[in-house]
């Protein structure tokens, strides 16, 4: 069982609502720059490629390996913080968050939204 978090689109819009499970994004951890591209999150695209800049930067001065330490540490902090993220762009755009369900798959909760 997964907690998702619901949110209804602006009014006057016919979108279903957006379903957001609250747990680790595996898409998110192995594909940073495509995951926030998607989902539209680019001011965090610009700080994801910013910190992959200085990570290459800092390799002569902290060695390589340390270098894939931190990019793995990074991709796994965005893989924990992205539904965090997607709900704070959906609430920006003007989505109004509903509520939270507790549900099987996202397909069970979104119907649980409908009603």
């Amino acid at each position: 069982m997964t907690l998702f978090a619901i949110f209804d689109p602006k009014p006057g819009k016919a979108d279903l609502p957006a379903i957001i499970p609250e747990k680790f994004s595996f898409f998110a951890a192995i594909l940073p720059p495509v995951f926030l591209g998607a989902h539209g999150l680019w001011l965090e695209l610009v700080a994801y490629v910013v910190g992959v800049v200085a990570l290459g930067v800092a390799t002569p001065f902290i060695g390589e390996e340390a270098v894939v330490w931190l990019y793995l540490l990074l991709a796994m902090a965005l893989g924990y913080a992205a539904p965090g993220l997607r709900r704070h762009a959906l609430q920006w755009r003007g989505w109004r968050h509903r509520g939270d369900r507790v549900a099987l798959s996202a397909d069970l909760a979104q119907l649980e939204a409908i009603r």
